[in-house]
């Protein structure tokens, strides 16, 4: 379970990664069509979103890492369950085997196949649950690019920025003025917009 565990957390963190580079790429490629071509670099309005912040208070993205975090506990306790039952099984059948429990070495070799059989069958589960988790993941990640650029391109109607760069850390920025930060006016808009869902 802690390798599937691993693999969430690694994914998460590349597919957000990917997520903001195709945001920013997004927001260049609308910019490169908008602007004309004799604009001169000095009267670009440009600002800024840092992004572990926006993820940090957008309620939307909050939610569905609470959903994510719970389904990862549901997953692992029902591993765990699993995994002690066939442990149990396991040391039964050993138990049995040393004092000759068994009718026949037939009827023994059945139980150890048997026994194997379960032991690919939930290694299966887990490696199909870890896949599960891994694609919903995605989906999350895809949910929340759609949802920022959505509300980007109505927010820019009003603003006018020719470019508004994502920055994680100092990834992408490495020195700006405070004033070209619009991240709070980001968050703000974000979660104004977003209606919680209803928890079932």
């Amino acid at each position: 379970m802690k390798r599937a565990k691993y693999i969430l957390k690694g994914f998460c963190a590349m597919a957000m990664a990917l997520l903001f580079v195709q945001c920013n790429n997004s927001n260049n490629a609308t910019s490169e069509k908008t602007v004309p071509a004799t604009v001169n670099p000095g009267t670009m309005k440009i600002a800024y979103v840092e992004i572990d912040s926006l993820l940090t208070k957008y309620r939307y993205w909050n939610e569905l890492n609470e959903l994510m975090i719970q389904k990862e506990e549901n997953i692992r306790t029902t591993l765990n369950e699993k995994a002690k039952e066939l442990d149990q099984e396991m040391r039964e059948f050993q138990r049995k085997l040393e004092n000759n429990g068994f009718v026949s070495r037939e009827r023994a070799e059945q139980e150890n196949l048997r026994l194997s059989q379960k032991q690919r069958d939930l290694q299966q589960l887990q490696e199909k649950l870890a896949t599960d988790l891994q694609t919903e993941n995605q989906k999350n990640s895809l949910q929340l690019r759609d949802s920022i650029n959505a509300f980007l391109q109505i927010y820019n109607k009003e603003k006018g920025y020719d470019l508004i760069i994502s920055n994680t850390g100092f990834d992408n920025l490495l020195y700006a003025n405070k004033a070209f930060n619009i991240t709070q006016e980001i968050v703000d808009g974000l979660n104004a917009r977003y209606t919680p869902q209803n928890k079932k």
